[in-house]
């Protein structure tokens, strides 16, 4: 199971959202290339890239992200606002993987070619409440059950899922162990939301899960990227 370290920025500086609400914030620092160099000399087998402001539609910190891509040695994936083809070709460019959530519901067939053109480079963000789909900054239910979004795009040759439990995601109150069971049955998922501990990588790590991105407990020093590598 890799692990994968999360730089989500806003505004310029890395923050921590709860349940994705930017009401409910807490900064790490205002240097995400620096905090990058650091999750990576740590360990991380990879990054995680969120520009939270263009999830929510307010502005961009794609300089930003351009520079940690430029100055990483390990895989990136980039994701966060990538709402047009030409937007994910862009990311491309610069990163191994985009996190694709909004377009590949509204557009699908843009995600086909995307994958037809950068197999094995586009990753499906699967934000779910209660089993459903949530796009647009985890503002809009698409009434998609999760099961039957992993069905849709892995038969236009998605490889893996990022699957986030939005209830739990900056809680540390523990993973959804049952919705990524169920769905690491029928493809590879990238569990994130809720981590707390070094029981639950384990927990995650038995549910058959491919990947686990590491955020709040890992800025809070609950758990450290060296000894979850030693559990995955």
């Amino acid at each position: 199971m890799k692990v994968i370290a999360a730089v989500d920025i806003m505004g310029g500086s890395v923050v921590r959202l709860v349940k994705g609400d930017p009401a409910n914030m807490v900064v790490y620092s205002s240097d995400p290339v620096d905090t990058s160099k650091k999750w990576e000399a740590a360990g991380a087998d990879m990054l995680h890239i969120v520009d939270l402001d263009a999830a929510l539609s307010n502005g961009n910190n794609t300089e930003l992200v351009v520079k940690i891509t430029a100055a990483a040695k390990i895989p990136v994936q980039v994701a966060g606002g990538i709402r047009t083809p030409e937007k994910a070709e862009e990311m491309l460019s610069r990163a191994s993987r985009v996190v694709i959530g909004t377009m590949a519901y509204s557009d699908p067939e843009a995600v086909r070619k995307l994958v037809k053109k950068s197999p094995g480079r586009i990753v499906i963000s699967i934000d779910q409440v209660d089993g459903k789909v949530m796009v647009k900054g985890w503002k809009e239910s698409t009434g998609m059950k999760v099961a039957d979004a992993i069905s849709q795009f892995a038969s236009m040759g998605v490889e893996e899922f990022l699957l986030t439990s939005i209830e739990r995601d900056g809680t540390l109150q523990g993973p959804d162990v049952r919705n990524l069971a169920e769905a690491a049955k029928s493809a590879r998922i990238i569990a994130s939301g809720g981590i707390a501990s070094l029981e639950d990588i384990v927990k995650v790590r038995s549910a058959g899960c491919s990947s686990v991105i590491l955020g709040k407990a890992m800025y809070d020093g609950k758990v450290s990227i060296e000894r979850v590598k030693a559990l995955a």
